[in-house]
């Protein structure tokens, strides 16, 4: 038996990184996934896994900074699968980065709606199923730069920090309804979110920078933060609200991630990076 069997569990940023290993891992466990993305090849690969292991999941294309779209997300699942314990708001990108006085409101404004709104939508509209439910789990994906910014990454930070308290105030709000609502904070680790930043396009650079970044000496990895993921979604969590889980390798004790040359620790005048690139 598997820890989520009859759970139904939906996942945005699910065709690679922290949101593909999340899916691989809930679905092992017997849960539904409803494997959400803008890259459809990839969240198509994801749920052909899935299926060949035995799992059950779908794919549906969707674009986080749209309401509608994450509306027709929830619906999805409990048109498919006929309810929603555990909704996982993961989908992200760098954003906005270079000094403030550089960065384009519009730039700001885009990385906000990926990384802070999405997360308002997912809880929004996860809240009324669940309630049907008897219960459920929110999950969010917040970052360590919550708590160690970098210099020209504020906007980043801002919004991970705001999924914190968002994270909190909807825990106050819906553990009356046995909702759970916690976000995990992840460190430095090895997705194609890096190969965005300027230097670091070659997988074996990233390996070697990220394997140095932290207090134990390894590369982070997606199922890392999955196992932390199957954890706050299973009934072990089930004291457990309104937290934010740090699975970094020690990170926030050791070095600070301004310290990491290439994502936020070089000027980049403002620069947009979109949201093909996820955790």
């Amino acid at each position: 038996m598997g820890k989520l069997d009859g759970k139904v569990a939906v996942i945005t940023g699910a065709a690679s990184g922290i949101g593909r290993g999340s899916a691989l891992c809930l679905a092992k466990q017997g849960a539904a996934v409803v494997a959400a993305d803008l890259n459809s090849q990839g969240g198509e690969q994801v749920i052909g896994e899935i299926a060949a292991t035995g799992g059950r999941a779908v794919f549906q294309h969707t674009d986080v900074s749209s309401e509608l779209d994450i509306k027709a997300l929830v619906e999805r699942a409990v048109s498919e699968y006929g309810q929603l314990d555990i909704m996982f708001n993961n989908a992200g990108l760098v954003g906005a980065t270079g000094p403030i006085e550089a960065v384009e409101a519009d730039h700001w404004d885009k990385t906000i709606a990926v990384l802070l709104r999405a997360v308002f939508l997912g809880i929004k509209y996860a809240v009324e199923p669940m309630r049907k439910a008897g219960g459920g789990s929110i999950i969010s994906t917040s970052s360590v730069a919550a708590f160690l910014p970098s210099a020209y990454g504020a906007a980043y930070a801002a919004a991970k920090g705001g999924v914190i308290s968002l994270t909190r105030a909807a825990a106050i709000q819906l553990g009356r309804d046995r909702i759970r609502v916690n976000c995990i904070c992840p460190g430095a680790i090895n997705t194609p979110i890096w190969n965005a930043a300027p230097g670091l396009s070659e997988p074996a650079a990233v390996a070697q920078l990220l394997a140095h970044a932290q207090t134990i000496p390894r590369v982070g990895r997606p199922e890392d933060v999955a196992s932390m993921v199957l954890y706050l979604a299973s009934d072990e969590s089930q004291w457990v609200t309104g937290t934010a889980m740090i699975v970094d390798g020690g990170l926030t004790v050791g070095p600070n991630l301004s310290a990491l040359p290439g994502r936020f620790s070089e000027p980049t005048q403002g620069a947009y990076v979109g949201p093909s690139f996820k955790r």
